[in-house]
């Protein structure tokens, strides 16, 4: 679940990714423009004749460069923290400027030697609106979840939970180990549970604290979702106590209860207690009971 408030994930603004939400469009209002064109015989958006197929595909064209420099735009701005409200009004300008093109040339056609329309202007803006809408709207949410669902598979067949490989004596917090890979499957943090604290969702990244040989506590940031490792180590000791973050249940000291809710209170100096969410609360004290 998100909020219109939290920022997009980075993978709908890199250049591959825009690149081919235009091509995939292109090619399926292209598919949308050949099936619905039959029905507009006698206006200028037909294939009635060479002008007129000439128009239509110019208008096509010009579409297509608009939506090209729009995702422009969309990639020199990616670092401008891009919310979902404000990639929603992005798609949805889009689709108005493209309405607003159309209702024009319809307007503008008898100047061109155009067959005019005798639809009203305001009837020709609206049903472009709905027209473009599924044109352009339905390969944008398409490729969206192509590319949420890639992104997710790419995080989590590269977690990993597993025993720990040592000729020594292996503790009751030994016996498992996380680690964490990039997306291009290169191992960036591998350590055991007990050497883990807590991991906070820091927009498309995570901040996962744990602390190291001396004892130190250490903080390393991973491009991932905190609900793709919350999903990878289901079986661990890592319980989603807030929307913001994931604790190390062996590393709670102290669980108490304030005026605004539970607080969790990790058995690390200098770390700020953290909250339980009422979303999480029941989950976290039924693992409290259970223990």
């Amino acid at each position: 679940m998100f909020l219109l408030s939290d920022r997009i994930p980075k993978y709908l603004l890199g250049k591959y990714q825009l690149m081919a939400t235009v091509l995939f469009t292109a090619l399926f209002s292209l598919v949308c423009i050949l099936l619905v064109s039959h029905f507009f015989t006698g206006s200028w958006f037909s294939l009635d004749d060479a002008v007129s197929s000439g128009v239509m595909l110019g208008f096509y064209v010009l579409c297509l460069a608009l939506l090209s420099l729009s995702r422009r735009l969309m990639y020199i701005n990616r670092d401008e923290h891009i919310t979902y409200l404000g990639y929603i009004l992005w798609l949805l300008a889009e689709v108005v400027a493209v309405a607003l093109l159309y209702t024009g040339l319809s307007v503008a056609a008898p100047s061109l030697g155009l067959p005019a329309s005798s639809i009203p202007p305001g009837t020709l803006f609206a049903r472009a609106l709905m027209a473009v809408t599924v044109a352009v709207g339905v390969p944008y949410i398409l490729i969206g979840q192509y590319f949420a669902i890639e992104d997710k598979n790419n995080t989590m067949r590269l977690m990993n939970y597993s025993s720990v490989v040592t000729d020594l004596p292996i503790g009751p917090q030994d016996e498992k180990r996380i680690t964490l890979f990039d997306n291009a499957g290169v191992i960036k943090l591998s350590l055991t549970q007990d050497k883990l604290y807590y991991i906070e969702s820091d927009d498309n990244y995570v901040k996962v604290w744990y602390s190291d040989a001396s004892g130190a506590m250490k903080q390393y940031m991973l491009r991932c979702r905190l609900k793709t490792i919350e999903e990878s180590f289901v079986d661990s000791d890592l319980v989603r106590c807030h929307r913001k973050f994931l604790v190390n249940i062996n590393k709670v000291e102290v669980l108490s209860s304030e005026k605004d809710g539970y607080y969790l209170t990790l058995d690390a100096a200098g770390v700020e207690p953290i909250p339980i969410s009422k979303t999480y609360e029941e989950a976290v004290l039924n693992r409290f009971n259970s223990r």
